[in-house]
């Protein structure tokens, strides 16, 4: 009886715990994409994630596609975004100067052709247009991408305040006509092309072959988009130091146990669905170890731009 009886009780707890992380484990995971680039393509790049996610997680992915960058860091901080595949360093560290312990590093965007783990900030203008270097395009109106993008406004942001003084409220010292941001790295381009700015900024890894718009970026965005001739209608006039590529982005609000299998989860898709996971990450990249130490220069930059505003 006393065996009987001990059996039972191990059975039961065998049971309560199975129910317990059962119910711990939640049913919809939610996958924050950042805005500022054509929503249907960005959707439609991510199905396969969603698809990969629901299947190895028993879970409803949904692809919490945010009209800018702000919207995934308001999901992150709190707890409506689980999952970022492609975050901005400016906006990992906008999370991380609200709150260190928001979100966990999975690891950092490394490139598959020469395993760097950077990209620059590019300075584009019209290919047949005048504009050699930035002191060029005194006086012209000029396009920033999103007030939480890296290379869209972060870092030239530092350089044109070093270059020019003052800030975007001043138009830099009136260097500029006007100083806007369009939204988004595809706005930004589209902007130049269509004559809205004289200059723009975006992203983009350098690597590669030029004419295809390199490894990864925007211009490889854009000539998927029926812009196939995008290279030739546009000229590079200065690109950034080596930013470092964005995080990937786990929540800490998940359940620990179920935060383990997504980081499993994600890394699996790296490996196991490659060409998925670069389809979503807009270049041939894959993940690489990384920490917060990788983004303490952005972090500080940030910090320094939050106390003194634009």
């Amino acid at each position: 009886m006393k065996k009987n009886r001990s059996l039972t009780m191990i059975l039961s707890g065998i049971w309560l715990a199975f129910n317990a992380s059962a119910a711990e484990a939640p049913r919809e995971l939610n996958l924050g994409i950042l805005g500022g680039q054509n929503a249907t393509q960005q959707i439609g790049d991510n199905q396969c994630v969603k698809q990969f996610f629901d299947k190895e997680l028993g879970v409803d992915t949904q692809l919490r596609n945010s009209s800018d960058y702000s919207g995934v860091i308001q999901g992150l901080l709190g707890g409506k975004v689980d999952v970022v595949l492609s975050m901005s360093p400016s906006s990992y560290a906008s999370v991380y100067l609200k709150d260190p312990k928001a979100v966990d590093i999975v690891g950092i965007a490394v490139d598959d052709n020469d395993q760097s783990r950077g990209y620059h900030s590019v300075v584009v203008v019209k290919a047949d247009s005048p504009y050699q270097k930035l002191e060029d395009l005194k006086g012209k109106a000029f396009g920033f991408a999103d007030p939480d993008s890296t290379s869209g406004y972060l870092i030239p942001d530092q350089t044109f305040k070093q270059k020019f003084g003052g800030n975007t409220d001043n138009q830099y010292n009136h260097a500029f006509s006007s100083v806007t941001f369009s939204g988004g790295h595809e706005q930004d381009i589209l902007g130049v092309l269509n004559g809205q700015f004289a200059g723009a900024v975006t992203w983009a890894s350098l690597v590669g072959d030029y004419n295809s718009g390199y490894t990864a970026g925007a211009f490889t965005r854009l000539i998927r988009m029926e812009h196939p001739d995008l290279m030739k209608q546009i000229r590079i006039i200065w690109k950034s130091p080596l930013i470092p590529n964005g995080p990937i982005l786990v929540s800490n609000t998940l359940p620990a146990a179920f935060k383990e299998k997504v980081v499993a989860a994600i890394k699996k898709l790296d490996t196991s669905d490659h060409s998925c996971f670069v389809k979503a990450m807009g270049g041939t990249q894959h993940i690489g170890p990384a920490s917060v130490d990788d983004f303490k220069n952005i972090i500080e930059l940030k910090r320094e731009l939050m106390k003194g505003g634009r």
